[in-house]
């Protein structure tokens, strides 16, 4: 887990090394072990006012579509140079007329032991036409936990980041006076 200041100093480079004309605003870094995924903000397609839902909708499909062909070579030399600093592969995504398109990004895959009764969830989820198979029903299960326990998930971290930082101080932790003993 990366801490609060680690997140910080990650966005701050991102937000340092991306062009100007990128997006019109960095709303989103978020980094796990395996992946970082930047995300920003797009103008929306100028339209008439009376421009139906399905215009509407085709215009920034079509806006974020453009988005990324145009902006492709750019993003990859932002990536390689993130991936070399950071030992993370880069994922990229946009916001534009409140809609959200993620772009190429990682599907790691993730070892679980599950009983019985787990297993029938998630085929039930699939007998239901909710999954295509128990791997996508995980991460439906997954999701779903994530969007009703936002609080909660968020108070954990705060909570893990805190204990990183005490065990930064313990025992084990090298004190300034120790360091000028181990040069003499």
């Amino acid at each position: 887990m990366i801490t609060t200041e680690q997140q910080q100093k990650l966005r701050g480079w991102f937000a340092g090394r991306l062009p100007d004309d990128l997006f019109e605003e960095l709303t989103e870094v978020t980094v796990d072990r395996e992946e970082i995924t930047v995300i920003g903000r797009i103008p929306e397609p100028r339209l008439a006012e009376d421009a139906s839902a399905g215009e509407r909708e085709a215009a920034v499909q079509g806006r974020i579509e453009e988005f990324r062909e145009r902006t492709r070579e750019d993003r990859i030399a932002v990536a390689r140079e993130a991936e070399h600093r950071f030992r993370r592969k880069v994922s990229w995504g946009v916001e534009c007329g409140g809609q959200r398109a993620l772009f190429t990004h990682v599907a790691a895959p993730v070892m679980t032991r599950l009983r019985q009764p787990e297993r029938q969830v998630l085929d039930t989820l699939i007998a239901g036409g909710v999954a295509r198979s128990r791997s996508d029903a995980l991460a439906w299960c997954v999701r779903l936990v994530q969007r009703h326990t936002d609080d909660w998930l968020t108070e954990l971290r705060d909570s893990l980041e805190h204990v990183q930082r005490v065990r930064a101080q313990g025992p084990d932790a090298e004190s300034p006076q120790e360091t000028a003993q181990d040069g003499e």
